[in-house]
């Protein structure tokens, strides 16, 4: 079993509005909802990825690409839009039922340690992460993908590290 160092924070307005000032526009956005972003400042200047991920059962919303959910939700949000009423396309969202929470790790599978990631990843966007730890993210990706995105990625990555403390 791999495990990887591993930062976690759960989705709110003000943590949307944190990456898309410290880290821009997401570098990826996928189908399924994920944004992501590649960063060269982990520790030593290792590269980080940071992949907010989309809630269980995630749909996009009608009218919407995926490439335009980003920038529609923080164009809302920067507007000061209720986060528990988005308009999103044809439909009037939560930000909750769009994204679950934010994951950052090393991102070519360096090895980093816990608290040195914690440390970086909370001086890049000024937050620190509701709970760091090792997580074995081949089990998670397998667990998401026999699910077919009917679970959580973040609450199953919140139950490891809870599992390992």
């Amino acid at each position: 079993m791999s495990r990887t160092a591993t930062c976690v924070w759960r989705a709110d307005a003000a943590l949307v509005l944190a990456l898309d000032e410290h880290l821009g526009p997401p570098v990826d956005s996928y189908l399924n909802g994920a944004q992501t972003w590649i960063t060269d400042d982990g520790p030593g200047g290792e590269a980080l990825e940071w992949r907010l991920h989309p809630v269980a059962g995630y749909r996009l919303p009608r009218e919407l690409s995926h490439y335009d959910l980003w920038e529609e939700i923080v164009g809302a949000l920067s507007a000061g839009a209720d986060p528990d009423a988005l308009a999103l396309g044809a439909e009037r969202r939560t930000l909750r039922s769009v994204w679950d929470g934010l994951e950052c790790y090393a991102a070519y599978g360096d090895d980093l340690e816990p608290a040195p990631l914690a440390q970086a990843a909370t001086a890049a966007i000024d937050r620190a992460p509701d709970a760091v730890g090792l997580v074995d993210h081949d089990r998670i990706g397998t667990a998401w993908e026999d699910a077919r995105g009917a679970t959580s990625i973040v609450e199953m990555v919140f139950a490891e590290l809870k599992s390992t403390t």
